[in-house]
């Protein structure tokens, strides 16, 4: 037997099969219960979301010789024929092939007889919006005062095309474009049926890269299906569809926060290497930015993500309103990417604008902390080195304290994921050969094995030594630098909302106009 694809071997075949077209599903069954049925029926929406699929099922409900409620019963001879495509009552044509009012004429001759075996005489015409002007209105009279015999099931991707006289004759349902989540679900019960061995992840991108059309994620899922030889991998599901791991997406993340443009036209480097299709790419780190959106506005919120933990690292790197900033120049430059000289080139326009168009302040102190060299405030008010004396010669160095670890960790240079990946460890101990990390709970989606070979060469360059890293993952028992460094903030935070309360100025405008210093409005001065 010639294989079956599965857009055509899953097609619904009774209202109850059908998915996420609830309310047009709902309207025509109590219709079919009460015998209420219009005469005309207009079927809108985009490609694949199961206009014509539902326009079979309404003809065979109608004609059904042994219809229960409203489902047709799939077994009777009319139902059998509707399925095979050999039912005389039911004329389906296809309006963009049939565009001539000659076509529409000739169509309409045998209007007045009645039906060879159902009850009624059902056209079903696909892509309507497709007819001339003439053939409308051919087809207009009838569509009006047709036969008692007769129903029209129209159907069209572009209702704008169909004039008013026409659209005001039928009822009009307009097909939603399904949700990721349903198309994923439908995807599964295929799967298992066929029992093809599949991971979640690569079910999600083929129902996200479906764009909300059934048929096109089952033709996608065909091919996915072929292409890893018997089953799904999401490696191979992102090689297919030209899209890329999110790793580096949280590594372009990670060095949009930070600041490091270098960081991120390596990342965007290393991207090249795979061909990867940047407007997909773009897409993917929109939704990213979305959902990141999510985490800081509504943590509550439990996103059904892989990559959820990745984001929440993020949110104390990133305020709210730059995560806006970006996603709108990263809508905008959606847009704009077809003009650029090629994709890679406006794909890394898009992300340095990103950093261009970022609050100056915030700005040059990122910039300042992703040079690794300016001084940093400990808690005790005391200026740190750029490099600890201990730390000079690693060869007797046994648990060092978090203060120095923070020391170098500044004095390395290093940015993006590397930088946080060191922030959250401390260091347990280092000698000439080994140096071994201690990773915070919490924060083990910032290592990899990319990240730890720039960790890694980071540290051989400061101390000039062939030093292999290790990093465990484990409670710290102490202060990280990232710790240390929120700490500090608190501390400079809590020193600046103090003095602004207690400066004479701000005391003799609160009482001399009854104004109140808005809570959260301070901030201290990095500079000072």
């Amino acid at each position: 037997m010639s294989y079956q694809v599965l857009a055509r071997k899953w097609r619904p075949h009774t209202f109850t099969e059908v998915i996420g077209q609830d309310h047009v599903v709902k309207a025509l069954t109590n219709a079919l219960k009460h015998d209420r049925m219009h005469h005309a029926y207009l079927f809108t929406g985009t490609r694949g979301v199961g206009k014509t699929t539902i326009a079979r099922i309404l003809a065979k409900a109608l004609n059904c010789e042994s219809r229960v409620d409203y489902d047709p019963c799939g077994e009777c001879s009319i139902c059998l024929d509707v399925d095979a495509g050999r039912f005389i009552d039911l004329i389906e044509v296809d309006a963009a092939s049939r565009t001539k009012v000659e076509d529409t004429r000739e169509l309409l001759d045998n209007i007045q007889y009645a039906p060879a075996k159902g009850r009624f005489k059902i056209y079903l015409i696909d892509e309507v919006h497709m007819f001339s002007g003439h053939s409308f209105n051919a087809l207009l009279k009838t569509l009006e005062e047709p036969p008692p015999h007769v129903k029209f099931l129209l159907a069209t991707t572009d209702p704008q095309k169909i004039p008013v006289t026409v659209l005001s004759r039928c009822l009009q349902f307009n097909l939603k474009c399904l949700l990721p989540d349903q198309i994923a679900r439908q995807m599964k019960i295929i799967l298992d049926n066929d029992k093809v061995d599949y991971d979640g992840q690569s079910v999600r991108a083929l129902a996200l890269a479906a764009q909300g059309s059934m048929r096109d994620g089952l033709s996608l899922l065909d091919q996915a299906i072929v292409y890893g030889a018997g089953q799904l991998r999401i490696e191979q599901v992102d090689s297919m569809l030209g899209t890329v791991a999110k790793q580096p997406l949280l590594e372009l993340l990670n060095s949009l926060a930070t600041g490091d443009a270098a960081g991120i036209l390596d990342t965007v480097n290393d991207l090249a290497a795979y061909a990867p299709d940047f407007a997909k790419v773009l897409q993917k780190l929109l939704l990213m930015l979305h959902n990141l959106a999510i985490i800081q506005t509504a943590p509550e919120i439990n996103l059904d993500e892989d990559y959820a933990d990745a984001l929440r690292a993020l949110v104390p790197l990133m305020d709210p309103e730059d995560v806006q900033l970006y996603y709108q120049i990263a809508l905008i430059g959606q847009r704009d990417l077809q003009w650029a000289p090629d994709t890679r080139c406006g794909f890394e326009m898009v992300m340095l604008r990103m950093l261009a168009f970022k609050p100056a302040e915030k700005a040059a102190n990122v910039a300042t902390q992703g040079e690794g060299k300016a001084a940093l405030l400990p808690a005790n008010g005391v200026l740190l080195s750029s490099r600890d004396a201990n730390l000079t010669n690693p060869t007797n160095t046994k648990h060092p304290g978090s203060q120095s670890w923070l020391e170098t960790v500044a004095a390395m240079g290093i940015t993006g994921i590397a930088r946080e990946l060191a922030n959250n460890s401390i260091l347990k101990s280092l000698d000439d050969k080994l140096c071994t990390l201690l990773l915070a709970p919490g924060h083990e989606q910032l290592h990899s094995k990319r990240v730890e070979e720039r960790l890694q060469s980071a540290i051989q360059d400061y101390y000039k030594k062939p030093i292999k890293v290790v990093i465990e993952i484990g409670v710290t028992g102490q202060d990280t630098p990232a710790m240390l460094m929120e700490n500090q903030r608190e501390k400079r935070q809590q020193a600046a909302e103090t003095e602004i309360t207690e400066d004479a100025n701000v005391r003799a405008l609160a009482e001399a106009f009854d104004a109140k210093i808005i809570p959260g409005s301070t901030e201290p001065l990095d500079n000072d």
